[in-house]
């Protein structure tokens, strides 16, 4: 039995207490009435509990608008604190960039107001939402305690959506995903732009409909008449560097893959292409470029074949 007692006490002490399992957020005021909680540019860890987002939220004259959840509940309440102490103000919105387990997992903590998506972000949420949230308790642990996904209760279309005297300009997209939703607030020029903009940490792929989509939602973001952009992941920015190094990275990513599959390259030739000295800032290049190819190779194989066969 005094073994036993032994064990147990061991075991706990070698896990962290879920007292200890606190995000810790601090709204940064970017401009007025407008907050952001700028994530880490990591990938999710159990140290980080998943925090590797930006998310944000609008003090309008009706209410609080708050942009995207977090990854977990844990998050989410969180986030609904640190908005409590910022203002006195009621919660009345949420708005999803897209289904991406680290933006939309913090929803059950906003179950009492509209929680809104473009349509096809709540499909993909429906078919793929589970399994998200599954991946994520084994990534980040006890973070995700109590998570369960919380599907959206309004559906969202492209247009300008007025609260509170905001009139926020919604943008339906599919460069990252296939839905993707960007959001411009008319009144202060702050651009929300989910992950259709990376910045100083390598974009992700896996959904993704195509490059080349993804390079004309940019085009189309960076004509907006914004003031300051707040990518999905990285530091906001005040000019265009964020677009520039974007469409710098998509290139060159196209164009490694195009070119590999003309010459009849393999994957791991690809994965292995060394990273371009402009891109040694941007974390996780290296990771992402494997993961990208991985995803995205295969599509420029079969394109390329497509190709040879009408020659022949």
């Amino acid at each position: 039995m005094r073994v036993l007692i032994l064990l147990c006490l061991c075991l706990s002490l070698s896990q962290p207490a879920l007292a200890d399992l606190d995000y810790a957020l601090q709204p940064r005021q970017i401009a007025e009435g407008t907050w952001l909680l700028e994530g880490s540019t990591d990938n999710f860890t159990k140290a980080n509990g998943g925090n590797i987002v930006n998310t944000g939220f609008i003090v309008t004259d009706s209410g609080v608008v708050v942009i995207d959840t977090g990854p977990s509940r844990r998050y989410g309440e969180a986030l609904r604190k640190a908005i409590a102490a910022t203002t006195d103000k009621p919660v009345i919105q949420v708005l999803l960039t897209h289904h991406h387990p680290d933006h939309m997992l913090g929803n059950q903590a906003f179950a009492d107001v509209p929680i809104g998506a473009l349509p096809g972000t709540i499909e993909l949420m429906r078919q793929q939402g589970d399994g998200l949230a599954e991946n994520m308790y084994r990534m980040v642990g006890d973070w995700m305690r109590g998570t369960e996904l919380r599907l959206p209760t309004q559906t969202l279309e492209s247009g300008t959506l007025t609260i509170g005297g905001h009139p926020l300009r919604l943008l339906a997209l599919s460069g990252h995903t296939g839905s993707d939703l960007a959001i411009l607030d008319e009144k202060t020029g702050v651009l929300f732009a989910g992950d259709l903009i990376f910045y100083q940490r390598a974009l992700t792929t896996p959904n993704t409909p195509g490059l080349g989509v993804w390079l004309a939602d940019i085009d189309q973001l960076e004509a907006l008449p914004w003031t300051v952009i707040v990518p999905g992941h990285g530091p906001l920015a005040e000019d265009h560097r964020p677009f520039v190094q974007m469409r710098d990275y998509l290139v060159w990513l196209d164009t490694l893959m195009t070119e590999g599959a003309a010459t009849g390259a393999d994957m791991s030739e690809l994965i292995r292409s060394p990273i371009p000295e402009r891109f040694a800032s941007i974390n996780l290049s290296r990771y992402e470029l494997i993961r990208s190819v991985s995803h995205l190779y295969p599509r420029y194989e079969k394109h390329d074949m497509k190709r040879l066969d009408v020659r022949q």
